[in-house]
């Protein structure tokens, strides 16, 4: 063991806990049984089973309210995977749950046995038909879907809220569908064909012409089975009239008796049986859309109305004009979203009852559109709208062209989960409800609704898809509290009749039926209907393998076993509601832990006794599996609809393992940083010299003895030493202060590079475009304060933070002059990062600085006043978790053009995770948090490689084993005469 190892037990919390009812029992402190596991390794190999108590509680919790631990996890990396899982579960009478994003909202993506993953293997799109088809596999996200789609002017059909996390295998098993799917563009109506694997262990292609023949051949009994039920339910003309009628509204709850309708061959059936069967027919393997035109014309308005019935009586009027979206958001849902980073403040005084519809127009070009705005204006002349807040004067109830106003509205909207949820009483748990309606009476059903939650004193957020008659609320109670579980009972009892006996609705809109809705499907259904659901199922899965529970459970308290309870943690994570939107943005999340991974196993230790086994387990694996391996960009605060930076946490935490010891060298060293930054720069000159095998071995003898998260790694990409001494500048004359970061002042040009260096070149720009900078002469000895920060030494962050500010105050001459930074991390470091960590005085002089990143500069001030005269073919620009934080990655893009005739930002680009060091202390984070934009970058030649970061350029070179550099010294030499 390193002699410098932190204890474990410097993570558990302070207070004195008594276990939880629902905590994980302490005989499963030893993770996965012994022969499971070992019989699961024998047939697939140790880096396919995930077996301690860390891995199944991370995958113990999704987005909905229950939580089920698994016995084992099971990474699958191809469909021979995933047919050995299905015939062992045969063998040996287990069950078997696929997950892959885990978003779902009514516990799909949870079991209680053999759990597999299919999503970290299987992402990937192939654009067919120019567009007007895709084939792409189950873990790929919508979003990155749309991004391969949308150079093709087209998109897919289902645009369910969670698009950024959810993925396409999850979106066609549960038939989500989204703001503007409704029942002719969801995946029943525009999948073209899929993949699959049954649960005896045959693959499907629907595409095949010969489908059917090995079908028939493979599975005589099951073709046999589903056209006896075809045959049964076409005789039926009652039957079939009542399930033609069932599916004019959105409607997901149970299995989809119309594919027997529309199927002519067990192959036919199949396809559209799998649509929605959330897992329990088999595994989707892949899938072919038939896509839609993106329409990128547009015009959207947010009206406010003074109650939720007005507001849905309005809706008709705007169908009928030819919106693509109505969707509408109650008082309490506006006054949430506030949370939500850009929504206007003063919606938190918004009156309860005020109600919010989101209109949106799409058309292929300006008359249509035109045609459109002028029939939405008769139907908005007709309303009372309102306006109880100055910012919906100012900037609502008006249509709007603006793309940036345009994705504000709908920010706040498809934060409508996760900003409620965040907004909730602490340690409550949130139920999430879809129903939809004939949409004619939607006005009715919100007001039924209302009253319905007031006899059972809830105060329900409600917003959906009014377009489509779905409505989405939610509720927050105490799981832990049977009095508040009973509540929720009831409530649920009253709800479903009113749906189904008031409206005959669909109690599942988009959601699809899950664990919360399974007791409740014969009051939908009916006993005919409902028993042909339970056949097929058996034809199709005779020994009830897969995902049982999910869709059809005979139990009618099903729906309140294995509920979330929801322990307090630290502050900045409480609100979490586990929805997974942090987790397609997190460099960790294939190595070892997500952003909402760390905060699952967190509260798992607060359900523990203290020192109970297994909280003991759970903090011996979290030191590395999330503290060490969170590269702490914080882009998951970015993807997060409440802006939960976990990496806070975890520099919080890493802070937490510090010895005083290690906090005193610390700020000893922010101290004097002048002398470690002089040293520092004679270790890599004297490195260039020693070589590269030698100081790999050093090192790595080092990082063994002393603790790996100390030590770093010395990598071959590591450049040379920075010069001594920066470029001559000259004060009187400046327009701007220039200031290299320390990264810059350490380590010199890439290799290969011939000069100039970063700060010539961004001395030498300045001046060509004639706006010439200054760098002070005493820069040597500042920081942003970043290295400390990230490191969680508060002391020698606040020693540092101070120090930078007030220096730049007096280089700037009080804010008179812009300060430019030359690597993004570095400008958000003194712009942001510092702020909560300074004395009062210099909190007033930080905010009157201008601190510029160096993209922004040259973008902006420079590149307009500069003659481009050498253009390289094609340059891939990496833009930087920083720049995202700022803002400024078009910059880099505009540069990039200026230099190239072709820019490429790659689909898959993301946080490196070097972190400043942490890709030298953690290897593997960068390689994992990298292997998919390599992919892409290495696919194909590009004469340049650019970012704005040194040590994000240096990860990215290990990555692809291409030189990246920065844009600014690209410019350079294109404007060079």
């Amino acid at each position: 063991m390193p002699v410098l190892e932190p204890n474990p037990r410097a993570l558990r919390a302070g207070t004195k806990r008594r276990a939880a009812p629902d905590r994980v029992p302490d005989l499963q402190s030893r993770g996965t049984p012994k022969h499971l596991r070992e019989e699961l390794v024998a047939l697939l190999g140790p880096d396919k089973v995930l077996s301690t108590v860390s891995d199944l509680v991370k995958y113990a919790s999704d987005a909905s309210p229950y939580r089920f631990v698994p016995q084992v996890v099971v990474v699958a990396e191809d469909v021979d995977d995933v047919s050995a899982v299905l015939s062992y579960a045969h063998g040996k009478g287990r069950e078997v749950v696929f997950r892959a994003a885990g978003t779902s909202l009514n516990g799909q993506a949870q079991g209680e046995d053999i759990l597999v993953d299919v999503r970290r293997h299987w992402a990937g799109v192939e654009v067919l038909d120019g567009g007007a088809r895709a084939r792409i596999r189950p873990g790929t996200t919508v979003v990155r879907a749309n991004a391969a789609l949308a150079p093709y002017g087209r998109v897919l059909g289902p645009d369910p809220a969670s698009a950024i996390a959810c993925t396409l295998g999850g979106v066609v098993a549960n038939n989500a569908s989204g703001m503007t799917a409704g029942t002719t563009r969801d995946s029943y109506r525009t999948l073209a064909s899929l993949t699959f694997v049954l649960p005896s262990g045959t693959l499907v292609d629907t595409a095949d012409p010969a489908a059917d023949e090995e079908l028939a051949r493979a599975e005589p009994r099951l073709c046999a089975g589903l056209l006896a039920v075809k045959a049964e339910i076409e005789a039926d003309e009652e039957l079939t009239a009542r399930i033609r009628a069932k599916h004019t509204l959105k409607n997901t709850n149970g299995y989809r008796l119309d594919a027997f309708l529309d199927g002519a061959t067990p192959a036919e059936i199949l396809r559209g049986l799998m649509v929605g069967s959330q897992g329990t027919f088999g595994f989707i393997s892949e899938v072919v859309f038939d896509t839609v035109p993106l329409d990128r014309m547009v015009s959207t308005a947010l009206l406010f109305l003074p109650s939720l019935p007005a507001a849905a009586a309005a809706v008709p009027g705007f169908t009928e004009a030819g919106a693509r979206a109505v969707e509408l958001m109650d008082g309490n849902t506006l006054r949430a979203s506030v949370r939500v980073p850009g929504v206007p403040a003063d919606w938190a005084e918004l009156p309860r009852e005020t109600t919010a519809l989101l209109v949106e127009f799409r058309a292929p070009d300006e008359a249509a559109l035109t045609a459109y705005e002028e029939a939405a204006a008769r139907v908005v002349a007709g309303l009372e709208l309102v306006a109880p807040v100055p910012s919906v004067a100012d900037a609502c109830n008006a249509f709007t062209r603006d793309a940036g106003t345009i994705a504000g509205y709908w920010k706040a909207r498809r934060a409508f989960v996760t900003a409620v949820g965040g907004s909730r009483p602490s340690g409550t748990t949130l139920i999430t409800e879809d129903f939809a309606v004939p949409p004619a009476r939607l006005a009715e059903a919100c007001a039924e609704l209302l009253d319905l939650q007031a006899r059972h004193g809830f105060d329900a957020a409600v917003a959906g898809h009014a377009a489509h008659g779905n409505l989405h609320f939610l509720l927050a109670f105490d799981a832990a509290d049977p009095a508040d579980v009973e509540r929720y009972a009831s409530f649920m009892d009253d709800f479903c009749k009113l749906t189904v006996e008031r409206f005959d609705g669909s109690l599942k809109g988009e959601h699809a039926t899950g664990r919360n809705i399974a007791p409740f499907l014969e009051l939908e259904w009916g006993p005919k209907a409902t028993e042909l659901m339970w056949r097929t199922k058996e034809i199709i899965d005779p020994d009830g393998v897969l995902a049982p529970r999910v869709v059809l459970d005979r139990d009618p308290q099903a729906h309140l076993r294995g509920l979330k309870t929801i322990p307090t943690v630290e502050p900045i994570a409480d609100p979490c509601i586990e929805c997974g939107f942090c987790e397609p943005t997190c460099p960790s999340h294939d190595l070892t832990t997500s952003p909402r991974q760390r905060i699952v196993l967190r509260r798992e230790m607060m359900r523990q006794a203290d020192g109970a086994p297994v909280e003991t387990s759970l903090l011996e694996s979290y030191g590395y599996d999330a503290v060490d391996t969170c590269a702490g960009d914080a882009t998951c605060a970015l993807a997060c609809p409440v802006g939960i930076d976990t990496g806070a946490l975890m520099k919080g935490f890493r802070h937490a393992r510090h010895s005083a010891r290690e906090e005193r060298i610390a700020a000893l060293a922010a101290r004097n940083f002048r002398a470690v930054e002089t040293s520092a720069r004679l270790a890599v000159a004297a490195a260039e010299r020693i070589g590269d095998r030698f100081l790999e071995s050093a090192t790595g003898l080092a990082r063994r003895a002393v603790r790996p998260d100390l030590v770093p790694e010395w990598l071959p990409e590591i450049p040379g030493a920075a010069a001594r001494r920066l470029p001559r500048t000259h004060r009187p004359a400046a327009v701007a202060v220039y200031y290299p970061a320390c990264v810059n002042r350490i380590f010199g040009d890439p290799a290969g590079h011939p000069g100039p260096s970063l700060p010539e070149a961004v001395v030498a720009l300045s001046a060509r475009a004639g706006r010439p900078v200054w760098i002070p002469e005493d820069v040597a000895g500042t920081c942003c304060a970043t290295i400390w920060h990230s490191k969680g030494y508060a002391r020698g962050n606040e020693v540092m933070a101070n120090r930078i500010v007030a220096a730049a105050w007096g280089w700037t001459a009080g804010g008179t002059l812009p300060l430019v930074v030359d690597a993004s991390s570095c400008t958000l470091g003194i712009a942001r990062e510092v702020v909560p960590y300074l004395t009062d005085d210099n909190r007033e002089l930080h905010a009157a600085l201008t601190v510029v990143d160096s993209l922004v500069w040259a973008a902006d001030e420079l590149l307009p006043r500069l003659d481009v005269r050498h253009r390289v073919a094609s340059a891939v620009v990496h833009p930087t978790c920083s720049m995202r934080h700022l803002g400024d990655e078009d910059r880099l893009t505009a540069l990039a053009g200026a230099c190239a005739e072709e820019v490429v930002v790659p689909l898959d680009a993301g946080c490196c995770a070097f972190a400043g060091d942490r890709g030298m202390l953690h290897p593997e984070l960068t390689a994992s948090a990298t292997a998919r934009e390599a992919a892409e970058v290495t696919a194909r030649p590009f004469d340049a490689h650019l970012s704005a970061n040194r040590m994000c350029e240096i990860g990215m070179e290990r990555a692809t084993g291409r030189p990246y550099r920065s844009a600014l010294l690209e410019l350079e030499r294109a404007t060079r005469p």
